[in-house]
Formats: C-alpha cells, structure tokens, sequence
C-alpha cells in the first residue's frame, strides 16, 4: 500500500468513528424524524447538488434502502452536464433553488433532506430558506469546518447549517479533500461522499430498527436480481402510494 492510499484509509476511519461520537445525537435525531414521518405516511426528499448529488442517489431507489426517498434530480445539476462546469453557474443561479422547492409541490408536512459539504451556493441555500419559509422540517448534511470558512453566495448571507432544523456535520476538511503531502499544496481525496454515505446508511439502518420495534413493515427494496426481488418490491411500492412521487401511479 502506498503512503498516499494509507493516509487516506486513515482518515476515513478516523472520520467515521468521529461520527459515531460527535455527531451520534444528531444522527439519532434525523432518524427519529424519518421514523415519524413513515409512521405517518408523509413524503420524504432528499436533494443536493453536483458531487452532493451522489448522496441522493444513495438514498434513491436503492437495494437494502427505505423506499421512501424521493430524489430531486434537476435539471443541469448533475454530473452529466457537459461541460460539467456549467453546474457550477447553473448552482448559483437566483432563484432557481425557490423553482425547484415549487416545482415538486414539497408540502409543509413533508421531510426534506439537504446535501451540501460548503453548504454557501445560491440554490441550495434558497431552497433551505424555501423550505424555512414554508415550515418544512429540513435535515442538512454538510461540513461545518468548511461552511463557517467560506461566505455565502446568497444575498440573504445564509449557508444552509444556518437555517436547517437538524444539521449533521459530515467531518470534511475546507475544500473537502483530506491528505496531504510534502511539497504539493493542493489536498487530494475527498471525504464527502463517504461520510456523507455513511451518516445517511446509518439513520436508514436505525430507522428499520425503529420501525420493527414498533411493530411496522419497514418499506425497503430488496435487490431486483434475488428470486422475487422485484416483484415483493412492486407490492410494498403499490402500499406506498402518496408517499411516493416517481412511480406513475
């Protein structure tokens, strides 16, 4: 194993058990949010842009995860825009983080999850702030080192840690990438996804326990490659109309 391969796992592994420390109230709080709102038959998002885009399709009609996650993938926010630089300008177009908060009709007694590692750009910060002024419980994932050395590039002056109701810092360095070496100024490897991953997996994982211990059937997809996969997953998803926004019911 090379050295730069070592720094890395190390970090890693030390992120992930700074996690299960520091950021363990806040991750059981997120958890208890999400349980209540299965409970309750309310509709559950997750969003974020670009590389936090990856956090979403985590979450999304993925194997061995709650169903209950619908995506917002919009348009020119992910990664198979080319040139992928236009991201960078489409994410910090005004306004546009208010159009998609409407154009998914996210009613006041919905869940939202957020994802943002600067957490500083126009869209999702005005998506956040949409989400404030309509009282929609929102979940933020991102890196409080990084969000609190950076300025908004929203005129209100917000990052998104500011204005969400459960914020859950990711652990990643300014600039994301993690290790270091002699005689190279720029960081490599960044920690992001993988905390991020990992922070969301783990409310998942303790949501399922949450549900059992109350006596539900806990909506998660099985893999659509097992014997009977997909059609045990069409018979949950069919118990989950409304809740649900990307089947064509």
């Amino acid at each position: 194993m090379t050295e730069g391969a070592k720094k890395y796992f190390d970090r890693i592994k030390n992120t992930i058990e700074w996690l299960e420390t520091e950021q363990w109230d806040n991750i059981l709080q997120a958890s208890q949010e999400l349980t209540e709102a299965i409970t309750a038959k309310r509709t559950v998002w997750a969003f974020g842009c670009t590389h936090s885009a990856i956090l979403t399709a985590e979450v999304f009609y993925r194997a061995g995860g709650l169903m209950v996650f619908n995506g917002i993938f919009p348009s020119g926010l992910w990664l198979d825009e080319i040139p992928p630089t236009k991201t960078s300008k489409t994410e910090n177009l005004p306004e546009y983080g208010r159009v998609i908060f409407q154009e998914h009709n996210i009613q006041a007694e919905d869940l939202v999850f957020l994802f943002s590692t600067s957490g500083r750009n126009k869209v999702p910060v005005e998506f956040a702030l949409e989400a404030s002024r309509q009282e929609v419980k929102l979940i933020a994932i991102t890196s409080l080192e990084y969000s609190k050395s950076v300025a908004s590039r929203h005129e209100s002056g917000k990052k998104i840690y500011e204005i969400a109701d459960i914020v859950i810092d990711n652990g990643a360095d300014k600039g994301d990438a993690s290790v270091e070496f002699d005689g190279f100024d720029q960081k490599v490897g960044p920690i992001s996804t993988v905390s991020g991953a990992t922070i969301l997996n783990a409310i998942v994982c303790e949501t399922v326990g949450k549900l059992l211990e109350r006596g539900e059937d806990p909506p998660v997809f099985k893999s659509g490659n097992l014997d009977g996969g997909q059609a045990y997953n069409k018979k949950m998803l069919d118990n989950l109309q409304g809740m649900i926004k990307y089947m064509p019911y």
